[in-house]
């Protein structure tokens, strides 16, 4: 087991409750405290109160915090409680080297794998297949819904909003629930019976149903109620609410294929002990018509860990420092340490200190930079651009959105054993980590900067070679769209030509996974030279992106030693349509020429096939090929 000095500090944040506690080993937690958030003006006020009661000289380096909120960004801002927050700052204030926060059902998800046989309770029959799909149900304030895929040595945790899966009732109790609903709410989800409050309108709808006058009771009472056996609604009410949630567990487990099990979570169902297991759950799990073999081999469970949601944002933070700690820092750390044979001397010692200290050029004005570096204050600006930042400040935001913490996005590795079920996983996952990757690093001004040029541009043309020239046919075929007169050109003999005849106000994009071709380069150049604005869409760092005007960076390396280049292709097919949006927001298509359009797509789609192309030597092609010579 291993041990951990100075111990991680691990935090539960709810609408209600802030849980803390500070595991000194691998799932070992000490000095637990839960705290009313009412009692603290804000989340930092919570945290000093808890680490205030831990003996004198306790130190704290790292930090997970698990939270009812969805995390995206730096900006936290709960959606149940007043509380909001900045990540990094939170992490300066509280002199923290990591502070990781993910959303609170999200690390109960992660807890799943690392949950021993006291951490959760069988019910009914079935058997877990190992390193396969997992289901989560969490019943409480709301109803959350999640899933673990397996990938490599770990897991990838699905985000879902499940919950909001509409209600299908099976019998007539359902039905009338379903139809008390209906009177207050135009959709009815799983998430509105399925909860705390959902609990409470059932018990109202049965009431009514049975002819009894309804007390104002909330869930805990109607749960205390039913299982002291005074209450014949309450037990009807938990009764309809067991049944439900099978069926809500079965459609998630037919939907996932969750062969290694549907595990239930929050605060309802463990309160309900024994009767859960004796109650029409697992029976309803089972009753799925044709299915019902397939569903009765997948085990369910309630879990009954006391510190799942802690075993889970301790996991996360445990791989986040495992990554760091492999390759240090962020992304644009990587970034950094890949293009340092390519800057200067003087860039190059700006490098060296910030994959130094990180942490402190996050604090650092540029004054001390420089003076740390041996440098001045413009190399310190230029370095900053050479890695496709704005400035020093935009530089900062990058770095501090990597150095945060987040649930770590990975490469595997596709390998001449792997099956076809393996291949096939392999690539989509490494899809969308590259497409994580890219989100991270996206620069907002950069983006802005380029769908201004193309929004005001007279012509615009794409430049490409080889595999990517799918990129730019599709592009063309966008800003054709908008009116805007395009042309994609993917041959080398003639990409010269057309770069040679382009005016100002003119954009020429250039498309190119390293930027080091030449041919590529020439364009850029001859473009430049003819008045005309040079796009880059490629690799931060490459000789192309410090002739283009502007850079939309994509850096990824692929392995063109067992695929061709798959990845980079989907990402820049992405960064066209994130322009094609943008650009679409600032330069509506005419109605008459979106009517063309569409007459001219339909009408090429009741044209008969042909059955073959013409000939690049027969009278069609030449005619093709003049037509797109003289197009301009």
């Amino acid at each position: 087991m291993a041990t951990y000095d100075p111990p991680r500090l691990i935090a539960d944040i709810g609408g209600t409750y802030a849980r803390f506690a500070l595991e000194t080993a691998q799932g070992r937690f000490s000095a637990p405290a839960s705290l009313r958030c009412a009692d603290h003006a804000d989340f930092h006020a919570a945290v000093r109160a808890y680490l205030a009661t831990l003996p004198p000289g306790t130190a704290v380096e790292h930090a997970a915090v698990a939270i009812a909120n969805p995390v995206e960004g730096d900006r936290v801002r709960m959606t149940n409680y007043h509380w909001e927050f900045s990540i990094e700052e939170m992490r300066q204030q509280l002199k923290l080297d990591t502070l990781l926060v993910v959303n609170d059902f999200t690390a109960l998800a992660m807890s799943l794998p690392r949950l021993d046989s006291q951490g959760s309770r069988q019910v009914g029959g079935g058997q877990a297949v190992a390193r396969s799909v997992i289901g989560l149900l969490g019943s409480g304030s709301g109803l959350g819904v999640s899933g673990l895929i397996p990938a490599g040595d770990g897991w990838v945790s699905l985000g879902s909003e499940g919950g909001h899966t509409a209600v299908a009732p099976r019998d007539e109790r359902e039905i009338v629930v379903l139809r008390h609903a209906w009177q207050q709410f135009d959709h009815v989800s799983f998430e509105r019976l399925l909860s705390g409050p959902g609990l409470a309108l059932m018990y109202k709808a049965l009431a009514a149903h049975a002819g009894v006058p309804a007390e104002n009771l909330a869930a805990p009472e109607i749960t205390r109620r039913a299982l002291a056996g005074g209450c014949p609604v309450c037990l009807d009410t938990i009764e309809v609410f067991c049944a439900m949630l099978g069926t809500a567990a079965a459609n998630l487990a037919v939907t996932l294929g969750a062969f290694g099990g549907i595990y239930i979570g929050g605060g309802i169902v463990p309160r309900l002990g024994a009767y859960f297991d004796r109650s029409p759950f697992r029976k309803r799990f089972e009753d799925k018509g044709r299915f019902s073999r397939y569903v009765a081999a997948i085990p369910t469970y309630v879990i009954t860990a006391e510190h799942a949601t802690f075993v889970g944002a301790s996991a996360i933070l445990d791989s986040q420092l495992k990554t760091l700690k492999a390759t240090p820092g962020s992304a644009i750390l990587g970034q950094i340490r890949r293009a340092c044979s390519e800057l200067s001397p003087a860039e190059l010692r700006v490098a060296e200190h910030v994959l130094a200290h990180p942490r402190a050029v996050l604090n650092q004005p540029i004054v001390e930079i420089a003076k740390a570096a041996q440098v001045s204050q413009p190399t310190v600006i230029r370095f900053c651009r050479s890695l496709g930042c704005e400035g020093l400040s935009d530089f900062k935001l990058r770095l501090a959105s990597g150095l945060t913490g987040t649930v770590p996005i990975t490469h595997v590795q596709v390998t001449d054993d792997d099956s076809s079920v393996e291949l096939g996983s392999k690539v989509l996952g490494n899809t969308a980590s590259a497409i994580l990757q890219m989100r991270s690093q996206l620069n907002s001004d950069m983006i802005d900067r380029t769908i201004a040029l193309l929004a005001q541009a007279s012509r615009v043309e794409f430049y490409t070679v080889g595999q990517y020239g799918g990129v730019a046919v599709d592009a063309q075929f966008k800003f054709l769209r908008f009116g805007i007169p395009s042309a994609a050109y993917t041959e080398t003999r003639l990409q010269t030509l057309a770069a040679g005849v382009l005016k100002p106000g003119d954009v020429a994009v250039v498309i190119s996974s390293g930027g080091r071709l030449p041919e590529l380069l020439e364009v850029a150049d001859v473009a430049r030279a003819r008045g005309a604005a040079v796009v880059a869409i490629t690799a931060s760092q490459s000789p192309l992106a410090r002739k283009a005007d502007t850079v939309l960076a994509v850096d990824h390396v692929e392995d063109a030693s067992t695929h061709v280049p798959m990845v980079s292709r989907i990402l820049q097919l992405l960064m066209v349509d994130i322009l094609t949006v943008g650009v679409a927001m600032r330069r509506p298509v005419p109605p008459a020429l979106e009517a063309s359009v569409q007459a001219l797509e339909s009408a090429a789609a009741a044209r008969p096939p042909r059955s073959a192309p013409p000939a690049p030597g027969s009278d069609a092609g030449a005619s093709l090929s003049r037509m797109t010579l003289h197009s301009r």
